[in-house]
Order: C-alpha cells, then sequence, then structure tokens
C-alpha cells in the first residue's frame, strides 16, 4: 500500500517537472497590460491625473495672484526723496541701524554742517592746527588740507589712523567698513564708547570725529569692499572729473579683501599703504615702514605677500608691519573651543568667509601704534615732507646669484648624465627665486636655519634621470618644478649635490627625521600655494 502511494506521488512529481517547462515565463509587458486592463486601477490612475491637474491649476493661480500682489507693492512705494528717506540694506540683507546720537553729538552733527557751508571762522582753523602748520610751512599745510584721503577698515587700526588724519588737517576722508562696533571693539578702537555699540563703524567714527573738526567733509560707506563695487569706492571725491584719492588706507583683517584691494591699486596707479598685523605683537619698537617685499615675521603680510606675488606684483607697495618674534610666554592665535566645531563646518562661523573664525589676542596698545605709524605715513607723503622708511631687501641681485648657481648646478648634473649642457634653459625665474627663498623657505636654509650665502638644489634626483627636453625650435631644457627645489647654504648644497644628486643617497640616510618633515611642510606649503600662481 505504501509502496503504491510513493509510486504515484513519483508519477505527479515526474508529471508536474515535465509540464513546468513548457509554459513560458510571464513577461512584464503582459503583467502591464493586465494590471491596466483593471477596471480598478483605471480609475485610481483617473484619480491620480485630476488631482494633478486640480493641483497644477492652484498653484498656477497662486503663482499670478503672488505676483500681482508683489507688483502691487512695489507700485505702493514712494520714490526717494527729500520727504521719504530710506536707507540701503547691508550686504548681509539687515537694515544698517541708524545712530542715536546724544545731545552732544546733535549739536556736534549741526556745528559740523554749519562749518561744511562756510559759517565757521577759518582763525579758528588755523588756531587749531597751528602746531600742524608751523612744522610743516604753508605750502606743505596747504597741501595737507587739501588732501583726499580713503580708509578701508574702521577697527583699531584704521580708527587711530583715521583720527590721527583729521587731527592733523585733512579736509576730506572717506570711511568704507561693514562692520558694527561691538563691546570687544572697546579695547582698541580709537573713539567708541559704549553707546555706540551696535552702530556701524563709518557712522561712530564719522560723528565722533566731526566734533573735533567739524571742517572736515566725510563720505561713508558701510558696505564690504568688494572688487566688483571698487569704481564706485574709490571714485574721485564728488565724482566725474572730482580730486582722485591721494592715498588709499589698508587697515583691513581680511585676507581675500586686503589682497583685492591691494592689487586693485596697484593696477590702477592709485597710491595705498597697508598695515599688516597687530594681534599678538607687544614691542612698539619693532615696528617698520617698508616695501611689503621686506616685511617679515608676519603671518598676515606672509599670506598677503605669496597672493600677490601669484597676481605678479611683488614690491612697490608700502606697508607697516613689527619684526616681533614669537616666543615662549607671548600670545598666540587662539584656536576655537571644541563646541563651536560642533556647530557646523568653521568656516561657517565667520561673518565673511575666513574672517574672525578664531580668537585673535590684541594688546589695545598696538593697533593704535599700528594706526598712527600709517597716519604719520601719509602725512609725510602727501605734503612731500622729508622722511625715510624702511628700505626694501634689496636682495634682487642675490636672486640673480641664486638663480645662476641653480643653472650651474643643473648643467653640470646633466653633463654626468652624459647630454650636453650648452644652450641648456631652466623653467625658473628671478621672480620664482625670490618666492621660494621668502615665501616657501622664510629666507632661511632648511637643513640649518641659516640666512646668509643662500641657494636653490634640488630635494632629490629624479627618478627619470637629468635629461633633457628639446622643443622644435632646438631649445633646450630640463624638467624642473619649483616644489623639487629646497633652500640650503651655498656649503649645504655642495654637499648636498655631492651625496645625494650624484652619489646617489636616500635623503633619510643623510638628514634627520626633523629636517625631513620640514622639508615636506615646506613643499606641502608651497603646492597649496601654487593655486594662486
Amino acid at each position: 500500500m505504501e509502496r503504491a502511494d510513493i509510486s504515484k506521488k513519483q508519477k505527479k512529481q515526474v508529471h508536474f517537472d515535465e509540464r513546468t517547462p513548457t509554459q513560458p515565463p510571464e513577461t512584464m509587458a503582459s503583467w502591464l497590460d493586465r494590471q491596466f486592463s483593471s477596471h480598478h486601477v483605471q480609475l485610481a490612475a483617473a484619480a491620480v491625473l485630476s488631482g494633478a491637474a486640480v493641483a497644477a491649476t492652484i498653484y498656477g493661480t497662486q503663482a499670478i495672484r503672488r505676483k500681482e500682489r508683489v507688483e502691487e507693492l512695489k507700485a505702493s512705494i514712494p520714490e526717494l526723496n527729500e520727504s521719504h528717506h530710506a536707507e540701503m540694506l547691508t550686504d548681509f540683507g539687515a537694515a544698517a541701524p541708524l545712530p542715536t546720537g546724544s545731545k552732544e553729538d546733535e549739536r556736534a552733527a549741526a556745528l559740523a554742517r554749519r562749518a561744511q557751508q562756510g559759517d565757521y571762522d577759518d582763525d579758528l582753523i588755523t588756531e587749531q592746527l597751528t602746531r600742524t602748520a608751523s612744522f610743516l610751512g604753508p605750502d606743505r599745510f596747504t597741501l595737507l588740507r587739501d588732501s583726499f584721503i580713503i580708509v578701508v577698515g574702521l577697527g583699531g587700526v584704521g580708527s587711530h589712523c583715521t583720527s590721527a588724519l583729521t587731527r592733523s588737517g585733512v579736509s576730506k576722508i572717506r570711511l568704507i567698513d561693514f562692520d558694527q562696533v561691538t563691546l570687544s571693539s572697546l579695547n582698541r578702537h580709537a573713539v567708541a564708547t559704549l553707546a555706540d555699540v551696535g552702530t556701524p563703524k563709518v557712522d561712530c567714527v564719522r560723528r565722533r570725529l566731526q566734533a573735533v573738526a567739524p571742517w572736515v567733509t566725510w563720505e561713508c560707506f558701510n558696505e564690504v569692499w568688494r572688487q566688483d563695487q571698487a569704481e564706485k569706492l574709490l571714485c574721485p571725491w564728488g565724482k566725474g572729473k572730482g580730486r582722485k584719492p591721494d592715498y588709499v588706507v589698508d587697515a583691513i583683517d581680511n585676507i581675500d579683501s586686503k589682497v583685492a584691494l591691494l592689487q586693485y591699486c596697484h593696477e590702477h596707479g592709485i597710491k595705498v599703504v597697508s598695515s599688516m598685523g597687530a594681534g599678538c605683537k607687544s614691542d612698539p619698537t619693532r615696528i617698520f615702514v617698508g616695501d611689503i617685499s621686506a616685511s617679515v615675521e608676519d603671518p598676515l603680510s606672509r599670506v598677503t605677500r605669496r597672493k600677490l606675488r601669484a597676481a605678479g606684483i611683488s614690491e612697490g607697495i608700502p606697508v607697516v608691519f613689527s619684526t616681533e618674534k614669537p616666543g615662549p610666554g607671548k600670545a598666540q592665535l587662539l584656536p576655537l573651543p571644541e563646541e563651536e566645531f560642533l556647530k557646523g563646518p568653521v568656516n561657517e562661523l565667520s561673518v565673511l568667509p575666513d574672517f574672525r573664525a578664531r580668537i585673535l589676542p590684541v594688546l589695545g596698545t598696538m593697533p593704535a601704534v599700528f594706526g598712527y605709524t600709517v597716519a604719520n605715513f601719509v602725512l609725510c607723503e602727501i605734503t612731500g615732507y622729508p622722511h625715510e622708511s624702511g628700505a626694501g631687501k634689496g636682495r634682487d641681485k642675490m636672486y640673480e646669484n641664486v638663480l645662476s648657481t641653480l643653472q650651474g648646478t643643473e648643467e653640470r648634473l646633466v653633463r654626468q648624465a652624459g647630454e650636453e649642457a650648452i644652450g641648456l634653459k631652466i623653467p625658473v625665474t628671478k621672480d620664482d627665486v625670490g618666492y621660494l627663498v621668502e615665501e616657501v623657505y622664510r629666507g632661511k636654509s632648511v637643513i640649518s636655519g641659516l640666512p646668509t650665502r643662500l641657494t636653490l638644489i634640488r630635494w632629490k634626483a629624479p627618478e627619470a634621470g637629468f635629461s633633457i627636453e628639446e622643443n622644435s625650435e632646438g631649445q633646450k631644457r630640463v624638467r624642473l618644478g619649483l616644489n623639487e627645489l629646497v633652500c640650503m647654504t651655498k656649503e649645504e648644497a655642495a654637499t648636498h649635490e655631492k651625496e645625494i644628486l650624484k652619489g646617489g643617497k636616500a635623503v633619510e640616510s643623510v638628514y634627520s627625521k626633523d629636517v625631513i618633515q620640514l622639508v615636506e611642510r615646506r613643499r606641502e606649503e608651497e603646492k597649496y600655494y601654487q593655486q594662486y600662481r
């Protein structure tokens, strides 16, 4: 009996297996046909389509009504005139707060209006400026009284500079700054008080200084310096064919804005003087005025120089800088607290890109010294008063010597490789030498830290050997990137050439771990700044 049941099951299984392969699987097309032939599916699809059509109609109608209301609102706004005044929004979409002046401020403003209309005794002005006039003499004093200065940035440096220019007798001053006075500004600002906290810096400086020199005329731009606004912000006084600025003062602490301003002034022949960093500095005897190529021991200056060099500007811009070196126990750039990193990308914590994302320790006296140094330079320059500023490093001759030495080294290495070196060129210029020596290697040997008898040499021998390339015109050249060069003294370079480049030794077998790590850091920095060159 059991055998019979098993036999029947086996037959059924065989029968099933034999039938299955003959039935083709259901395709996607046939499945869709079957689904859409369903009455319920057709009703659901119709409902969806009708709902979409209704929604589109509703949204379209709302869009039309919204547009009509916007047009009506725009039409209802009256034209700006004397009876209907309005302030422009700031770059951050907020209304600029209007200063709520005290009775004293109101009296000063009224006096300033009268003075600028000519209702002010010239004898009073002469008496107030008598010390300056007697120092400069009548001709130079006339130049000063007729001058037009633009100050960009009204923090600690810019506010003290503006105060000095105003008190000295400059008659036309344009102020450019987007920022507001904060409580933390008061440790270094020249004129701001607690009552000014929350007000635009341009209004604060103008309001306070017009109480000192009511005859000075002001133009205030409560906005960020941007290169696309340069023609408006640096235009002549009175626009049109008015008086061009005698000097522009750069007191900006944002790198990109600073570089853009300096580059624009340099390319358009506008005289400009730039203040480098006063943060973390404490020795006023180490502050100098010189060409930007001469500024050292200053991170802000170093980055500014690098970006300007990348734009083809290596000199010709006077700067105020400190040669004070950092050291143990001295203030340093403070890191952001850990909780700030948890809020999101650090750059988003700034009002502007790379703007005050970290706390910069500032001794309140130092921005004042920087500001007065800038003002003193401007006063002497516009009046032609004899003065000496720190000269540039005068290292062009040294750069030429370094370039010549590098050329000779490459020729020797090529000849050793069996190539003909006559007429060989290297893809390095004098500006490249200056960039590597000053900006990348800080004017010191990467081996010993010595600053004298410097030269450049390859760090490692090229994997492909010291071969040369020749173009269609027969010009010979070697493959050599700036990132392959390091700075050493001539004596160190001679040993390096003998042991590494000719002797085939690995740098790890010749130099300490600290030296190798320093070279790698400098090369990484150079690689980063190549994007600006």
